[in-house]
């Protein structure tokens, strides 16, 4: 099919992102573009071949399938196809057929890489990866390890408080670790020596180990440095221990977060923390919205807003749990109040409501059920009066079902496992996400591994898992690009819920399944399923990609709305997106339908 130069011209200057190229640079580029004409039926590359270079559609049709000959897209005219796989060693990694007499420009594989380099417009369209946009300098963005002191002073727990404070004040420190060769045992501060030691007046001879703070809150290397800024604030405390495989590696004190001040989530933890009622918390829950607009507008990463939005939800369940405990009296029985969910797996955003359960100690007598109710209802009220709504579906503490020893939680997990019928798989969905929150946490880390070794080994209910994490599927439509919903309130937009972050939500959750991962976020179980090579390298990072941009996206909207005067939800309107934008997207969704299609064939997207 001939074409002149004048009318290949006139295409390219009609097709992002050749549109935003200087005229005399995209008059130099069309030459460069090779035609090919092919027959309805033609195959225009095959999975795994090496790619000629970038594919653009004049016109006709082209399907792309992955690599179980699932259709992922149909393509017409001025749609790209190919740069994947160029920007991934260049091999490709769908296979391309014309589904219609097409006439296709062909860019070749180094004039492409050469445009990439030397236009970032255009490296930026063809790149689908979010790129990691933080605020230099921010708490929030900034991991613990980089913060904290890395050889923190140490004394042994025989030691003599004199020589302690000996000890901190050559030094000029305010605390010491106590340790046991390089194991944690207690904190020594400045003012436990004042009001134990002095005020007390007790001997300056006394051990450390009689005065010290035994089993002190710790964080991990990894934490973010917003994590130590709340611990601080909602437990009173001025100096955290950082503890690696059980071995201590630094230490941070409010002295190292000069620099790093998370003002407005930290000052909300802290008046939630010293709050009286539900009604005073609400005061700053409702601070929520203005505090995700301005973390998206910052700069901050999806997971970094949804993880302090997360941490301000935990704050309030705590701090009711200490409220009921004031009303109720001390509980009669240890026990484990933990949230499934968004909350459970720290990915809440400006809509959220509340799921919860509790695990109550084998130990809990007849009459004992009375206060745990009440606490139960204390607690999801107080929540909803925060903003937290109930949960629709009753899955909540409250719920007596949701309320048992762990006895019964054995058997919970015992039972739809052996039998995952439907609203065992629905059920068990859900409980994989749970994290604990207060109380208890011994009565659910052997809870937890037993679940995931019994689950992983039975290979049918695997299968169930597996066939109902597909039923969320990305807003794809074949022929018309992005599927929006067609009727009701909702129509001609996307959800980017349910559609959205939940199919990865879920491809995360049967990766966690698979390999025995504790994690229980979905950014986490995708890397961690990559380390223990549940996932290939390649696939975990186009998933996880391909994640960010659909969760990213999610959030603007939310800030978007919020900053509109309008309540945020997860319905997004593809009119609102710039043609880039809903190209990018696009693309995410194809990524993820791919690996729905990898592990709905039993393969783990490994080759």
């Amino acid at each position: 099919m001939p074409l002149s130069d004048a009318a290949l011209l006139r295409f390219l200057t009609s097709v992002h992102p050749y549109d935003s190229l200087e005229p005399a640079l995209l008059q130099a580029l069309a030459p460069k573009f090779r035609l090919i004409d092919a027959a309805a039926g033609d195959a225009v590359y095959a999975l795994n071949e090496d790619l000629e270079g970038l594919y653009l559609v004049h016109t006709g049709e082209v399907e792309v399938t992955d690599e179980n000959g699932i259709p992922v897209s149909i393509l017409g005219p001025r749609n790209s196809f190919g740069e994947r796989g160029l920007t991934r060693g260049g091999r490709a990694v769908t296979s391309a057929r014309t589904t219609k007499d097409t006439l296709l420009l062909l860019l070749p594989k180094a004039d492409f890489h050469a445009l990439m380099a030397s236009q970032p417009k255009v490296a930026k369209f063809f790149d689908r990866r979010r790129p990691g946009s933080q605020v230099s300098g921010s708490l929030a963005t900034t991991r613990v390890e980089a913060i904290m002191a890395r050889a923190p002073v140490t004394c042994s727990g025989g030691l003599t408080c004199q020589s302690a404070a000996q000890l901190m004040r050559d030094r000029r420190i305010s605390s010491v670790c106590v340790t046991d060769g390089d194991r944690l045992q207690g904190i020594l501060t400045t003012r436990d020596l004042t009001a134990k030691i002095l005020a007390a007046g007790k001997p300056i001879s006394t051990p450390v180990c009689n005065v010290m703070t035994p089993d002190p809150l710790t964080l991990a290397p990894s934490a973010i440095g917003s994590d130590v800024l709340h611990m601080m604030m909602e437990h009173g405390i001025g100096h955290i221990p950082v503890v690696e495989a059980g071995k201590l590696a630094g230490i941070v004190t409010q002295t190292d977060l000069t620099r790093f001040q998370a003002v407005s989530s930290g000052e909300m933890v802290s008046s939630i923390a010293r709050a009286a009622s539900a009604e005073e918390m609400a005061k700053a829950t409702a601070e929520i919205p203005r505090l995700l607009v301005q973390l998206v507008a910052g700069g901050n990463r999806h997971e970094v807003v949804t993880r302090l939005i997360t941490d301000i939800a935990d704050t309030v369940t705590r701090r009711l749990l200490a409220l009921a405990e004031d009303n109720l009296g001390p509980a009669p029985v240890p026990y484990l109040w933990l949230a499934c969910g968004s909350q459970g797996r720290r990915e809440q955003t400006g809509v959220s409501d509340q799921d919860n359960c509790l695990i109550l100690s084998d130990s809990l007598a007849p009459g004992d059920e009375a206060y745990f109710e009440q606490l139960a209802r204390f607690v999801c009220d107080g929540l909803n009066t925060c903003g937290y709504v109930y949960c629709p579906g009753d899955m909540m503490a409250s719920n007596p079902r949701w309320r048992q020893p762990l006895r019964v939680w054995r058997d919970y997990f015992r039972g739809w496992i052996v039998k995952p019928n439907p609203e065992a798989q629905m059920l068990a969905s859900v409980m994989f996400d749970l994290r604990p929150i207060g109380g208890d946490a011994a009565l659910f880390a052997d809870l937890q591994q037993e679940t995931l070794q019994a689950a992983s080994a039975n290979t049918i209910f695997t299968a169930h898992m597996i066939a109902n994490s597909l039923k969320h599927t990305p807003p794809l439509g074949l022929l018309r690009g992005l599927a929006t919903i067609r009727s009701g309130e909702h129509r001609n937009t996307l959800d980017m819920k349910h559609n959205g972050v939940v199919p990865v939500v879920d491809l995360g959750r049967v990766y966690a399944l698979q390999g025995k991962l504790a994690e229980v976020n979905t950014r986490a179980r995708l890397e961690a399923a990559e380390a223990a090579g549940v996932l290939s390298p390649s696939g975990a990072r186009d998933l996880t990609d391909a994640y960010d941009l659909i969760a990213q996206t999610r959030l603007e909207h939310q800030a978007a709305q919020i900053r509109g005067g309008q309540a945020p939800d997860n319905y997004l309107a593809p009119s609102d997106l710039s043609d880039f934008e809903r190209s990018h997207l696009r693309d995410a969704f194809v990524v993820v339908k791919t690996m729905q299609s990898a592990v709905g064939h039993g393969k783990g997207m490994l080759s």
